[in-house]
């Protein structure tokens, strides 16, 4: 099969991403093989790709919001017959018995395993999946529109839990790409009211669209003060800016993977007053069946940007850039 590879990690500009032939995975005794219809473009495959996160595999192939349908399973799975629509995750296998898995808190697994990081994912042909890990999906909604879902929304509904949004309250929205534009729907649709910093002119205008009250830069004050707020841009000189904008009490949920340094935090001006920061750290399996679930009650819908799998380093050239608004899907023409 085809499939993406970082073979280098670096600058994509420098082509650390290749296009190259791979054998088709041969999948484990609990595993799927997925073919994969769409993946969705997440900026952690920016940072796997890029080498902002450490080498975990060699060559791995990146993409980790797969919607697709089994192709094949290993002799220990059952409940999954070939055909069958199924989305692949970030979380792709916990060892289910260490404490944190034991309380609930499985995303904190020290033996948690990620597609697209651990193990092959979605940039590709096919890809597998432990069937314990694949989510069920549903079927009135097209491949292009679930992929983001499966990262960008179970990412962004767990950092709005994190940020402790009370009932009505005020959010901050800090970016505003697939994850978020994704989180302030569902916040709006339980009745927030959503203010949101950003640094592009189209994704302030998506905002606002889409209902949120006010859309600024991602370095100015918004005009109340709020209750919670979230940050998606891997920026670390807004940790400060967000906190300062933060009400008594407040919380600053910060839901990347990666965050470049942040700068001194000032404990008068940006910490007093009991606000608090938080942060986000992948998800449970639990939080991808809880969001999809409301995802679907309240019509979230991702705002979707398809490229041909075959441009997945323009994709990711884009993304980096900030070209688009919502979110990047890659559609498989392999």
């Amino acid at each position: 099969m085809r499939a993406w590879s970082v073979v280098t990690p670096g600058p994509l500009t420098e082509h650390g991403l290749h296009l190259v032939e791979k054998p088709v995975p041969v999948p484990g005794e609990d595993e799927l093989l997925v073919q994969v219809r769409a993946c969705g473009v997440c900026r952690t495959d920016l940072h796997v790709s890029e080498g902002d996160l450490p080498v975990h595999r060699a060559g791995v192939t990146p993409g980790h919001e797969v919607v697709g349908v089994v192709a094949g399973s290993g002799a220990a799975v059952t409940g999954f017959a070939t055909g069958d629509r199924v989305g692949v995750a970030w979380l792709r296998r916990t060892d289910g018995t260490c404490g944190y898995c034991s309380r609930g808190a499985e995303n904190l697994c020290p033996s948690s395993r990620y597609t697209g990081w651990d193990a092959d994912g979605g940039y590709a042909e096919y890809t597998t999946v432990p069937a314990a890990f694949a989510h069920r999906l549903p079927e009135a909604v097209d491949d292009v529109a679930l992929a983001p879902l499966l990262c960008a929304g179970i990412i962004g509904y767990r950092a709005l839990r994190r940020a402790a949004l009370p009932p009505g309250g005020r959010l901050g929205l800090y970016g505003f790409g697939g994850s978020a534009h994704l989180c302030a729907q569902l916040a709006l649709a339980e009745g927030a009211t959503v203010h949101v910093m950003t640094r592009g002119a189209a994704a302030r205008q998506l905002a606002l669209g889409l209902g949120a009250a006010s859309a600024q830069d991602a370095y100015a004050m918004p005009p109340e003060p709020l209750d919670s707020a979230i940050l998606f841009a891997p920026v670390g000189d807004l940790v400060p800016v967000a906190l300062r904008a933060l009400d008594r009490g407040g919380t600053l949920s910060i839901a990347g993977i990666h965050l470049s340094d942040t700068p001194p935090l000032h404990y008068e001006s940006d910490l007093f007053y009991e606000k608090q920061i938080r942060s986000v750290t992948s998800n449970t399996r639990e939080d991808a069946r809880e969001f999809l679930a409301l995802a679907a009650r309240h019509g979230v819908h991702a705002t979707t940007h398809p490229y041909p799998l075959t441009r997945a380093d323009e994709a990711l050239r884009d993304l980096e850039a900030g070209r688009f608004d919502g979110a990047a899907v890659l559609v498989n023409d392999l």
